[in-house]
């Protein structure tokens, strides 16, 4: 990956200029074309007719301080991060708002009552796995997936990882409520990290100065990053968590949701730890929106979606590093993720509404059957429909709806009874496989008397 190029300093320009130069440049926008664009991009545009690509970004700049707000947050040299709010942030965080912090807009309550423990264990398995991922778990998502519900024990170093992952976002719902301290985050950094350090004693514990980390490209040639001196690390992390734990009448003001992003920007780009710096991040993103009220980050996986361009992620901080510590284009992309996440639960949720009504119209020929299966067992059995030979057990069942052992056994065995799962033994468990005809088991069913 490419280290963008530093952006010419604008201020050395405006002194090169007259009068009416300067009140030119003073109708320059800080967005082009809707777009809060970083030099390395805007160099390679059009600018406005008569002039300069650098006249240009001198103008952006002038109008970007002008919104620009000092943060009680320092780079590496002490210099404050700074972050604006033009018109794209200002609409992403109405669009948030609208939606993750009240009612989900859809026909029916998909994300309520019955259904809601089993699309949050979903949302947690899926976070924990590809947050995992992005640093470097190679574990695939199906054999991940079946840890986390069957409960076994994780066979290597990365089916650790995303186990960890998932204890902490677990218990970032806990937390929600309590305010955050270097011993909080040294914990959480410590379960994230568990037996999965070359080094045991690294987990829960600020890097060392002899431990001189950098922040690598995917081909491990470039040097992206070389976070702060590992001596001024305690400091820093003191002054984030005052940071995370300012009330909204604290000055400047933060909108919740950026307070949440710079905090995931600041521990990345702090590097507190010899491993584990991105998880934890990303935990304490999930704590603070969780802390704000906005209960639908519980449903979504921002990893997820850093995973699919992680190219984009690392250049968010790059454009950030390099034009004056201006946290904007972190804030933009993060905010981008957020909005695709909800968006991609949207479509989540319909596909899942799809599936159960299929399903439920099956059964629904069999009133014998409809009138006898709980809301989980209908669940399950839409799952089993899509995947014939999928094993299901007294523990996954649990661990999926947050029941207890005794009502996860009575499902499964009152649907084996039925004939709509083959129960066999592993071992000294039951395990309930969904039969490859289950429609024609289901439709033979509503042909019973």
């Amino acid at each position: 990956m490419k280290i963008p190029l530093t952006p010419p300093r604008h201020e050395e320009l405006l002194i090169q200029l007259d009068a009416s130069q300067i009140s030119q440049l003073f109708g320059i926008p800080a967005t082009q074309d809707g777009r809060y664009l970083h030099w390395d991009e805007m160099r390679h545009r059009t600018p406005p007719e008569g002039v300069s690509h650098e006249l240009w970004w001198a103008g952006a700049k002038i109008a970007r301080r002008g919104m620009s707000k000092e943060l009680p947050l320092l780079d590496k040299h002490d210099r404050p991060i700074t972050f604006t709010m033009p018109d794209p942030v200002l609409l992403s965080l109405h669009e948030i708002d609208r939606q993750a912090a009240g009612e989900i807009a859809m026909a029916e309550q998909a994300v309520s009552g019955d259904d809601r423990n089993r699309y949050l264990v979903s949302s947690l398995i899926e976070e924990a796995i590809t947050s995992s991922q992005l640093e470097g778990a190679t574990t695939t998502r199906e054999e991940a997936k079946d840890m986390l519900r069957s409960g076994r024990t994780p066979r290597d170093r990365s089916e650790r990882m995303i186990l960890n992952n998932y204890h902490v976002m677990e218990q970032i719902r806990s937390l929600k409520d309590e305010s955050l301290t270097p011993k909080r985050v040294l914990e959480l950094h410590r379960i994230v990290t568990h037996d999965t350090l070359d080094d045991p004693s690294a987990a829960g514990r600020f890097r060392r100065p002899d431990e001189r980390i950098s922040v690598m490209d995917a081909t491990h040639t470039t040097t992206l990053h070389t976070p702060p001196a590992a001596q001024s690390l305690e400091r820093r992390l003191e002054r984030l968590c005052d940071f995370a734990n300012q009330d909204e009448k604290a000055t400047p003001f933060v909108h919740p949701v950026i307070r949440a992003i710079l905090i995931h920007f600041m521990l990345g780009y702090d590097h507190p730890f010899v491993d584990g710096n991105g998880r934890t991040a990303r935990a304490l993103f999930y704590w603070s929106m969780a802390r704000s009220g906005y209960w639908l980050m519980e449903y979504l996986s921002i990893s997820r979606l850093i995973k699919k361009a992680p190219a984009k992620y690392a250049r968010a901080y790059l454009y950030t590093e390099t034009d004056d510590n201006d946290a904007t284009y972190f804030i933009l992309h993060q905010l981008a993720v957020i909005e695709q996440a909800i968006q991609a639960l949207h479509d989540y949720l319909a596909r899942k509404i799809d599936e159960q009504r299929s399903a439920e119209s099956l059964l629904r020929k069999s009133p014998s059957l409809s009138d006898n299966l709980n809301h989980r067992q209908m669940a399950l059995l839409s799952h089993a429909l899509r995947h014939a030979g999928h094993g299901y057990t007294v523990a996954s069942h649990k661990r999926s709806h947050k029941i207890t052992t005794q009502t996860s056994r009575t499902d499964l065995q009152k649907l084996a009874e039925l004939g709509l799962l083959e129960q066999r033994k592993r071992g000294r468990a039951f395990v309930f496989y969904a039969p490859s005809d289950l429609v024609d088991r289901i439709e033979t069913a509503s042909r019973a008397p």
